[in-house]
């Protein structure tokens, strides 16, 4: 089909995706829309909320919708990188034999991944970026698609590991989960507490999504979009000579280039999911927050006077 025909065809199933996957999540809206849109352009995702809020739910239940393989790390101080990528044993022929680790699925759950030493957070650097592993000299592909969508409670941190910077910048969104309000909560409460058990029927199939990705990249975009984009990401730079007061008053960093990248590739995303041929400037806007706000670093004046990153953000949209 034509690339038209498949944008309408994506929009169609987009539609059925969110539906199944609303029998099982109530609520949570904009952590559905952004962890699928992340999928979509083939980026990985930040899910940050506290503990209740169907983090874990909310990646079993999408890699059903979307027929894919789905394995979950929990993250613990103890973890080893061969625990997540895998090790060579001694077989009964006295030979090395590579058994693979968690890491070989399509979605990988990072279960609290700031629980863990850097030493195991870096182990998963290379399969993020590379889509490969290195072990014991060998080099190992993962089968595509691959995403890793890791959790992480922003209140209880202590014991904690907090990840890098270099590790953030590799997610695409950073999403984070709000409270349901009292309706959905009742709901969540009767859907949980009967013998329900809902069956999703898978959406997608792995190669579809890769097609989508291709799709998604073949999406044209006016110089006015990718301009805007750029220039968004240069104000959250404080030494930079567009930046407004409240940046270089309360950042201590801004977003790197990754960001400009990000922000136009999720723009496409978000644009053909709701049948645009091509992204405008609202759809920039659209996803702004989630790809922003774990690139820039706020100072102690921020946090002393309650300024948050999304209100910074919104002051530069």
């Amino acid at each position: 089909m034509s690339d038209v025909e498949a944008v309408n065809d994506l929009v169609k199933k987009y539609q059925s995706l969110q539906t199944e996957i609303g029998k099982v999540i109530i609520g949570q809206k904009d952590a559905v829309n952004f962890t699928l849109l992340s999928i979509f352009c083939g980026g990985h995702s930040l899910l940050i909320g506290v503990p209740g809020l169907a983090k874990t739910l909310l990646v079993n239940t999408v890699s059903d919708a979307l027929g894919l393989h789905f394995k979950r790390i929990q993250f613990t101080p103890d973890l080893m990188p061969s625990d997540i990528l895998g090790s060579e044993i001694l077989d009964q022929n006295r030979q090395f034999t590579f058994i693979k680790g968690p890491i070989f699925s399509n979605i990988i759950l990072a279960d609290e991944i700031n629980r863990t030493p850097p030493k195991t957070q870096a182990a998963l650097l290379e399969a993020m970026q590379e889509r490969s592993v290195t072990v014991s000299g060998n080099h190992y592909k993962l089968e595509l698609p691959f995403f890793v969508l890791a959790t992480q409670n922003p209140i209880e941190q202590e014991g904690t590991y907090p990840l890098p910077e270099a590790q953030l910048d590799r997610f695409m969104f950073s999403i984070n989960l709000e409270y349901p309000s009292f309706q959905e909560e009742v709901a969540v409460v009767f859907n949980t507490t009967s013998n329900q058990n809902h069956q999703l029927k898978a959406i997608f199939s792995g190669p579809e999504i890769i097609e989508i990705q291709q799709l998604i990249r073949k999406i044209p975009v006016t110089n006015n979009v990718v301009e805007y984009a750029v220039r968004l990401v240069g104000k959250t730079r404080p030494k930079s000579a567009e930046a407004p007061e409240m940046v270089k008053n309360y950042l201590d960093w801004g977003a790197g280039p990754r960001a400009s990248q990000n922000l136009v590739l999720a723009a496409k995303a978000h644009a053909a999911v709701r049948g645009k041929y091509s992204p405008d400037i609202e759809d920039v806007k659209a996803v702004a927050i989630p790809i922003l706000s774990h690139r820039i670093v706020k100072n102690y004046k921020a946090e002393a006077e309650g300024i948050t990153v999304s209100d910074i953000i919104n002051s530069l949209l």
